[in-house]
């Protein structure tokens, strides 16, 4: 048994976030052969389920590796197998570091976004995640349970996030992970959580070796999961750190069946 696990934008999906009927062909043959594929993501799980039902993989053996590994779940038994939340205690001191940045930070329940205004920020971002919206000026208010993650924003300013980021170093040292998932958008998770790690818990799950995983991404939030795989795969469009740490780089990129090519030839 072989495990994939893939990133979904700028990955397994092409730029008009869809799966192309050259990659759904690829995961058709690799499920029917008893492997088992995991779409990883820093999504939300009701997200990554619209992306999988879009796509048509409606058979057995896909797993979802949801909000940067913070939530693991089997599709087959519509239940998580692992779960890392933020404390609630966590979310009015972020949300007022991100404020003295006047920086967008947003979370989550499990059926909506959670956003403290509906601004030029959440409007862009659910362009691609289409989940409901709660406003609430003071994020905690609209909790009952922490959530599997937090988001900063800044369209134009990467600068932002990362003082905001900076200022949050000491505190969040093994509490919460920061890591950017594109240049406009900073993760806050766990910190025992992450792709790496939901890598090594499913290998662990399945009694597969690491050896006999694969994981393939193109952004910094990927590369836990592309250096704790047996085969870590950078997409052609992936940043250059992503390809530093990668085993392999496509030879295509997302808009052009870039994994699927390459999954082919490394399981030939």
């Amino acid at each position: 048994m072989k495990l994939l696990f893939t990133d979904l934008d700028g990955t397994l999906l092409n730029n008009e976030s869809r799966v192309s009927p050259g990659t759904k062909a690829f995961l058709d043959e690799f499920l029917l052969a008893g492997n088992k594929l995991i779409l990883s993501s820093g999504r939300p799980l009701l997200s990554i389920l619209e992306v999988k039902e879009k796509a048509g993989l409606t058979q057995p053996g896909i797993f979802l590796t949801c909000s940067n590994g913070s939530q693991i779940y089997d599709c087959d038994r519509s239940t998580s197998i692992l779960e890392k939340r933020l404390p609630l205690s966590y979310i009015p001191y972020l949300q007022s570091q991100a404020d003295k940045y006047n920086l967008h930070i947003q979370t989550y329940r499990s059926d909506a976004i959670v956003s403290p205004a509906e601004d030029e920020e959440v409007t862009y971002y659910r362009r691609k995640i289409h989940l409901p919206l709660v406003v609430s000026p003071v994020l905690r208010d609209a909790l009952t349970e922490g959530p599997f993650k937090m988001l900063a924003i800044s369209l134009e300013d990467t600068r932002k996030l990362e003082a905001f980021r900076q200022s949050i170093a000491s505190w969040a040292e093994n509490k919460v992970r920061t890591i950017y998932s594109n240049h406009m958008y900073l993760e806050l998770f766990d910190w025992d959580a992450g792709k790496g790690n939901a890598v090594r818990f499913l290998c662990d799950y399945f009694h597969v070796p690491l050896s006999d995983a694969y994981a393939a991404g193109d952004a910094d939030n990927d590369i836990s999961m592309l250096t704790a795989a047996g085969t870590g795969i950078a997409m052609q469009n992936a940043s250059d750190n992503v390809k530093q740490k990668a085993d392999v780089i496509t030879s295509l990129d997302n808009d052009h069946d870039g994994l699927a090519k390459t999954m082919r030839s490394l399981l030939r």
